[in-house]
């Protein structure tokens, strides 16, 4: 059975070296905001192409600090894509504001350019794009419309490492972006990791700040902050990891390609990747009318297939209750068709 995830094929490949990285790790004695993550954000900053990477605790606390350094809390609302996973809408509500929902395009899954303006009030202060699946946001455009009405805009590139448009990668559109490392992403650590990426040296004061009890000099707290930072072995690893990332990514590429000529028979619609677009294929996700019957048929055929994401968050024990007068149809409808066939970094699918 192909699993959704292949995480030992994968450590065969870097084992020499995460090997020799943590012999020297250990030797070191340093583990929290040494050289390591020290290093690891420079180099992530200058694969993003931004002047500021900062490491934190994990994905969902990356988003919650940019919204913090943005301040944004009580009384503003943030846009947000209807069918996202819900960490995206967490940090919206852990910093005191209103998510407001807008519906995906059906063929690329992110959220619908053309839909944000009529959920501009008064109060939104940001939107925050999530580029889901590997594939990024129609960024161009998100960027016109917050710029027309001043608003600023938070990247949650968790499923997009590496994925760009005309070779601008996620992570280095909007004013302030966060990145998850969990262990399931095209870049992932060995256990819960996220990082910040903004070219805003204000902001990245800030995030430094926020993430380590409000402080950069030990002892002299500046602001009311948090602990959420990336430790030095997660560093170490991601350190290892970066240098593969594109490699792998070009991996998946060729898996998806053969998904694509191996089902298609299938009248599934397929993942879009409009032109100028690189989608990184953090998950291979089709949508069909005969789910649960395509989902076992291919069980049977050795794939084991997942649904990403069977509930909008704003149908969720969490949410239904303040949106139980909202409909968001092409949301639900997702929800209702998808489903994601295992894709990995490492080349297994050989048709």
């Amino acid at each position: 059975m192909i699993l959704p995830n292949d995480f030992k094929s994968e450590y065969k490949e870097i084992e020499h070296e995460v090997q020799s990285k943590m012999k020297d790790f250990f030797a070191k004695g340093w583990y929290i905001m040494g050289d390591e993550l020290k290093s690891f954000e420079q180099e992530f900053a200058i694969y993003i192409g931004q002047k500021n990477c900062i490491g934190v605790a994990n994905g969902l606390e990356g988003l919650f600090l940019a919204l913090k350094a943005l301040e944004i809390g009580h009384g503003d609302e943030v846009i947000v894509p209807a069918n996202t996973y819900i960490a995206s809408v967490l940090a919206i509500s852990q910093v005191g504001a209103k998510p407001v929902f807008v519906e995906p395009n059906m063929q690329t899954h992110n959220i619908d350019p053309s839909k944000i303006e009529a959920a501009i009030t008064n109060k939104t202060k940001a939107i925050l794009p999530v580029h889901l699946y590997g594939l990024i946001s129609d960024m161009p455009e998100i960027m016109r419309i917050a710029n027309k009405y001043n608003l600023y805009v938070v990247e949650d590139c968790a499923q997009a490492h590496g994925a760009s448009i005309n070779e601008q990668k996620a992570g280095s559109f909007g004013h302030i972006n966060a990145f998850s490392f969990y262990p399931t992403k095209n870049l992932g650590a060995y256990g819960d990791a996220g990082a910040i990426t903004t070219n805003d040296e204000n902001l990245a004061k800030k995030i430094y700040q926020l993430r380590n009890y409000g402080s950069e000099v030990r002892y002299q707290n500046e602001i009311i902050g948090y602990n959420s930072r990336l430790d030095e072995l997660q560093a170490a690893i991601l350190r290892v990891k970066l240098k593969y990332l594109d490699s792998w990514n070009k991996k998946r590429r060729k898996a998806a390609d053969s998904f694509k000529k191996e089902f298609s028979y299938k009248d599934w619609i397929f993942p879009l990747e409009p032109e100028g677009y690189y989608h990184v294929y953090h998950q291979f996700v089709v949508q069909s009318e005969n789910r649960e019957f395509d989902m076992k048929e291919l069980e049977s055929l050795g794939y084991k297939c997942l649904i990403h994401y069977p509930i909008p968050p704003y149908k969720s024990n969490a949410y239904n209750l303040l949106y139980k007068n909202h409909t968001f149809p092409i949301a639900d409808m997702l929800s209702e068709t998808v489903f994601s066939l295992p894709i990995h970094g490492k080349i297994w699918h050989s048709n």
